[in-house]
């Protein structure tokens, strides 16, 4: 008879119902650069056979985050592109909540981070930057700062024009 081992349905680690899954033409330089501008952690790597990493996995805060090389034969076949390879666009827009926006906007810029836009009080009461990182991803990073009312955020957003 073969023993099952207990397990859980979904991971503590994957709880929420979407983690991001990035692709960059370097994925060790990637996750070099995430540990200097956002404090990253690295969890996970597998390395490919031929080199390059097949895949890898950070925590940003509290959010997971996978990543991994788009030039690897793999992913060639399933057609993952990093945003270069796209005329350096993206699609997709990261969002990570953090305790101080200011202090990770400067850490990010002096590692090598494009600030798209400065840390500033927004509308709907968070503190955000939105900065591109050396591959091309855009990410938002907020610190919440106040409570809105669906009301009142409705109302500012149609004062703001």
């Amino acid at each position: 008879m073969t023993e099952r081992t207990t397990h859980i349905e979904i991971p503590d680690r994957y709880h929420y119902a979407v983690i991001p899954h990035i692709m960059v033409d370097d994925a060790a330089a990637a996750i070099d650069f995430y540990q200097r501008a956002f404090g990253a952690r690295e969890d996970f790597r597998l390395d490919a056979p031929g080199g390059g990493v097949l895949h890898a996995e950070i925590t940003i805060g509290r959010s997971a985050l996978m990543l991994g090389d788009a030039s690897g034969g793999e992913a060639e076949t399933a057609s993952f592109a990093a945003p270069a390879s796209l005329g350096g666009g993206t699609s997709v827009t990261l969002h990570v909540f953090v305790p101080d926006v200011d202090s990770l906007a400067e850490r990010a810029e002096a590692a090598g981070a494009e600030i798209l836009q400065p840390p500033k009080d927004m509308f709907h009461g968070d503190r955000t930057v939105i900065l591109k990182d050396p591959s091309g991803h855009i990410w938002v990073f907020l610190t919440h700062v106040e409570d809105v009312s669906e009301e009142e955020l409705r109302r500012r957003l149609a004062a703001a024009g």
